[in-house]
């Protein structure tokens, strides 16, 4: 999370959690999960989520602090106490490979104000504003966590409205950046359902594409869309999409070739680059793939089933 901004997830979330076995899939299914999973998710809906940075007058519980290497996972529930009454109202989030959060309990905490003025909410012109596009690369040459997740995210709405069938995507940023992942989790071959880019600012192609790819609000979440279209679309994080939508002068997949001899580059240091294709974050994927109704259409079932044995194939190896 930026700095001074929060985030409400409506969903359940956090322990304490059930196995499948036990819940069944109806019990499932009002709590948000519509395939077989390990365990669900039985915690608060509406849990809010700031920086760490942000948070105040909370103290760690000592007892909650378990975590799996240098840091603590939430395992157990709320790890973080009021410092004037001692009720539990937070869970902190630090252990390797996660990003650092606090989540606060929506029942142990109220809302008031700061007395700052606030202002103007985010809104779709934002998205044209140059600080507002997320770059697809790291200062350091890797991929950016971000985009990692976005792309996971996208590609569960992207097999969802396709049904596994093949996607063919459009020539540019968004094949160049999104096309490895899309031919490693979608067949090839034909009869393939087309996509494009629209959003604030593009003009719809014509003819329509099969799906869509479009940005979420950058306050509320909700997909854009056309007037009047109720087409299929596929929500991107508007940071992405807007990068896809005015992408740099240069692109961030390495180069093939080289130099002619005796050329000399005046740009220094060079541009960072990563060393593979942009790989999804299998975790946002599968998350986002169970949580999606049309997962128990029989189609989209068997796909889950060779997506799960595919990854355990991988982990065994």
């Amino acid at each position: 999370m930026e700095p001074a901004t929060y985030a409400v997830a409506p969903q359940p979330t956090g322990p304490p959690w059930r196995p499948w076995k036990e819940v069944g899939a109806d019990a499932a299914a009002r709590q948000g999960v519509f395939a077989p999973v390990y365990s669900v998710s039985f915690g608060a809906r509406n849990r809010i989520v700031i920086a760490p940075g942000d948070s105040r007058s909370m103290t760690l519980i000592p007892d909650k602090c378990e975590g799996y290497c240098q840091g603590v996972d939430g395992r157990a529930g709320p790890n973080l106490a009021c410092e004037g009454c001692g009720r539990a109202v937070a869970t902190r989030m630090d252990d390797c490979g996660m990003w650092q959060t606090v989540w606060l309990e929506p029942d142990a905490v109220a809302r008031r104000s700061s007395g700052l003025s606030a202002g103007p909410p985010p809104d779709w012109g934002d998205l044209e504003r140059a600080e507002h596009r997320v770059p697809p690369v790291e200062p350091d040459g890797s991929w950016s966590r971000r985009w990692e997740a976005a792309v996971g995210v996208a590609l569960a709405h992207l097999v969802a409205v396709t049904e596994d069938h093949p996607v063919s995507l459009p020539a540019g940023p968004v094949a160049e950046l999104l096309g490895h992942a899309v031919g490693r989790y979608l067949p090839t071959g034909p009869g393939a359902r087309s996509a494009g880019l629209a959003g604030p600012g593009i003009h719809l192609p014509r003819p329509r594409p099969d799906v869509l790819l479009v940005p979420r609000h950058p306050l509320t979440g909700a997909p854009w869309r056309p007037p009047g279209d109720e087409g299929a679309v596929v929500p991107l994080d508007s940071g992405v999409w807007a990068y896809l939508a005015q992408p740099g002068e240069t692109s961030p997949l390495p180069a093939t070739g080289v130099l002619p001899e005796g050329v000399l580059r005046d740009d220094y240091p060079l541009p960072p680059r990563p060393s593979c294709p942009l790989t999804p974050h299998h975790r946002a994927f599968e998350d986002t793939l169970v949580r999606l109704p049309a997962v128990r259409a029989p189609r989209l079932r068997r796909y889950r089933e060779a997506y799960r044995q595919a990854v355990s194939r991988a982990s065994a190896g």
